[in-house]
């Protein structure tokens, strides 16, 4: 048996890009159902490193702070230049420009952030906010708010198919799968879903789906980890592809350069040696040499390691950077017991713990000092920063860092009005998409904090609706 049941505004998929569309129809007052298929909600945004890049904010953290100044236009420019240029420049500016409203909505949440503003690759200028709280508590204030203002949310259920009327999306089919009953049984419900408005894909990427991804990127083996949940393995975009959608870049896939070796994950590890290369901490290979300018996309990061080098590279910094990053000596206690951190009281010690050259690391570090200090230029380009320290008091840090398969670029073709389009460039009535689905604002490569930044921003276009 088939359950029919009917909304204004579908959505399938709960992340940040999900629940901002739900906040924003359900806000302007329409019966808003949206569908997850996990047994949780959230997607990969439970994940998120809280990284948003923004030109401005409430916080006014640039004037705060006394920084350089910025702007959507700046901001627009540097996403253009880490895409390799090819990325849709309508749909980055469109980003850009939202940025700021999408980053004080996320605080009008309730979602709080460090008392800082960081520079991070492929950024000019200091422009990453970064949350103080998990990608998962994130999600929880945005779901919490979607359903505040009247969203329903049904989740493990997955979506199998697009109805369509007269060439307009008008639904969905889909299957949940329902809780056994007490003597362990169960039946999937088969549903029919009408949406009389518009249906939202916010459904995320194919990351996870080894074979979609060597489709498009045949190195992409399985061998490679992959920091996304179970759930990012792109079906939707498929169904979406037979129900006459065009999609775009979808060979373009990002490595996380700082993930851990061991497992793929990206921690709070990952996350520390990412953000610590704007305060002056290098990566290091297991020569104990620099073999990167740190401050580069994660492409070109990812690529230094994955040509040049052994596995894992190193991110080493000192006690200095540590308190900067927020690394309380509770957590570092922590890491170093399971070897996902190691520190030492001088470079010498360093270098003996991770078993690399202590001279050649000793060499890195002064002449990265010298960089710093304004004594020389850097021996990768590197441009020297304002918030720069010098790595010259102890204790010493190094996490042990390695590429993991991170985010695809590629997705769903869409327009300004976060419209899908067809083969042909037109919209296909009915059908909207944001989110990490969507292809052509990244184009080869993201830069870090653009992610939220994309979600909330095409989220609140696609969940635009008159009252």
């Amino acid at each position: 048996m088939i359950k029919n049941v009917s909304a204004d505004i579908l959505i399938i998929g709960s992340g940040l890009a999900g629940c901002a569309a739900a906040y924003k129809a359900a806000s302007a007052g329409k019966n808003v159902l949206v569908l997850e298929k996990m047994d949780y909600f959230g997607g990969n945004s439970n994940l998120a490193g809280g990284g948003y890049a923004s030109s401005d904010s409430v916080l006014k953290y640039r004037e705060k702070f006394n920084l350089e100044p910025d702007s959507w236009q700046l901001h627009a420019e540097d996403t253009f230049k880490a895409g390799g240029g090819i990325g849709d420049m309508a749909l980055i500016e469109t980003m850009a420009k939202g940025a700021p409203e999408g980053l004080n909505w996320l605080i009008s949440c309730g979602v709080t952030f460090t008392d800082a503003l960081n520079q991070i690759g492929g950024h000019s200028v200091h422009r990453a906010y970064m949350s103080d709280i998990t990608g998962r508590q994130i999600m929880d204030k945005v779901h919490a708010a979607a359903e505040a203002a009247g969203a329903v949310f049904m989740n493990r259920c997955a979506v199998t198919g697009f109805l369509k009327e007269n060439g307009r999306v008008t639904g969905v089919t889909a299957v949940r799968k329902m809780p056994e009953d007490g003597e362990g049984e169960t039946e999937d419900e088969k549903l029919t879903i009408m949406a009389s408005d518009r249906v939202i894909i916010a459904s995320g990427g194919f990351s996870r789906d080894t074979a979609l991804r060597q489709k498009y990127c045949p190195a992409l083996t399985e061998d490679y980890g992959c920091s996304n949940h179970e759930g990012a393995t792109g079906e939707v975009i498929r169904l979406a592809q037979q129900a006459g959608a065009a999609v775009t870049g979808m060979e373009y896939i990002q490595l996380y350069p700082c993930a851990d070796p061991k497992s793929g994950g990206i921690d709070t590890c990952g996350f520390h040696a990412y953000t610590g290369a704007g305060y002056g901490m290098i990566y290091v290979n297991q020569k104990g040499e620099r073999f990167v300018n740190e401050l580069l996309g994660r492409d070109a990061v990812s690529d230094a390691q994955v040509q040049n080098c052994e596995k894992p590279t190193f991110a080493v910094f000192n006690q200095e950077i540590a308190d900067i990053l927020g690394l309380s000596g509770d957590e570092i206690e922590r890491f170093t017991k399971v070897k996902r951190l190691y520190a030492a009281d001088t470079l010498e010690g360093l270098a003996e713990a991770v078993n690399i050259p202590a001279g050649a690391l000793r060499a890195a570090v002064d002449s990265h000092n010298a960089f710093v200090a304004g004594e020389k230029e850097d021996d990768f380009g590197k441009v020297r920063g304002t918030t720069f320290h010098l790595l010259k008091d102890g204790p010493f840090y190094a996490i042990p860092q390695w590429p993991t398969v991170h985010f695809t670029m590629g997705g769903l073709k869409i327009d300004t009005k976060a419209r899908v389009l067809d083969g042909q460039g037109q919209p296909i009535p009915g059908l909207y998409a944001a989110g990490e689905c969507c292809g052509g604002i990244h184009g080869k490569n993201r830069l870090g904090g653009n992610a939220l930044a994309e979600c909330v921003v095409f989220g609140f276009i696609a969940g635009e609706c008159r009252r």
